[in-house]
């Protein structure tokens, strides 16, 4: 199997800052929604590659990847260069397992993402899967300045078509707004702000939580996740919580 296929790029969006989605034409494998495929460039003669989530659902195109431009990095300054009708390439097959198939069943379902990590929810969310299984869905976005909450057009198009199933808590670390939790989500877990803003408890028996963002973000909101009673889940050992490392 080749390792790589040639994509063509459809558009680049801008949102702020140094964040970026790049939608792709490509001939990608059939994927589950919340898994990843790899995106790469020839640098100086070698494929330099990164892997990046499915931003859209896995029915729809095109292929939508959301992803930040680290300074100094081979490929990420590249990436956010490209324009219409520019060549990517893409690894035909996806891979990771944030995926709704691996989450035991339960009432509500609780997604927790910081920075770019919000792409593999919004992919599950794009689905019937969430909505058919939970009661309610729970989206939390953590980011530092209200800038960084991008795809606010989509969200907002959820809350319309799932009003009173849905809820979004946006959550800013480093300027306050009344429209937003302040701080970081395993301090709003501990404190109990979290629940209230949502008007749902986290409690093993009821809640599903899906947790995506950078190591340190993992850590702490899975050990705060713990405090109240979840544990991570494994087939073996079915729990309540699921994570991926993401940045």
């Amino acid at each position: 199997m080749n390792k790589w296929i040639e994509g063509t790029v459809v558009a680049q969006r801008h949102w702020s800052g140094l964040l970026y989605s790049l939608q792709v034409d490509a001939k990608v494998k059939p994927f589950r929604a919340g898994q990843f495929t790899k995106l790469a460039l020839a640098v100086d003669g070698e494929m330099v590659g990164r892997p990046y989530s499915f931003v859209n659902a896995p029915s729809a195109r095109p292929h939508e990847f959301y992803y930040v431009v680290l300074p100094g990095h081979p490929l990420t300054p590249r990436l956010c260069r490209l324009e219409a009708g520019d060549s990517v390439y893409l690894a035909p097959q996806a891979a990771g397992f944030l995926t709704l198939e691996e989450v035991p069943p339960g009432e509500h379902l609780w997604l927790l993402a910081s920075g770019t990590a919000l792409g593999p929810f919004l992919s599950i969310l794009g689905t019937e899967a969430p909505w058919q299984r939970f009661r309610s869905v729970v989206l939390v976005h953590a980011v530092r300045t209200a800038g960084e909450l991008s795809y606010q057009e989509q969200i907002g198009t959820l809350q319309a078509r799932y009003a009173g199933q849905f809820v979004f808590v946006p959550v800013l670390s480093r300027e306050l707004s009344d429209s937003a939790l302040a701080g970081r989500i395993p301090k709003a877990i501990g404190d109990g702000r979290l629940e209230a803003r949502a008007g749902i408890k986290l409690q093993a028996q009821s809640s599903r939580v899906m947790v995506c963002g950078n190591p340190q973000m993992v850590e702490d909101t899975i050990g705060a996740l713990q405090q109240r009673g979840l544990k991570k889940h494994r087939r073996r050992d079915p729990g309540q919580i699921s994570v991926e490392n993401y940045w």
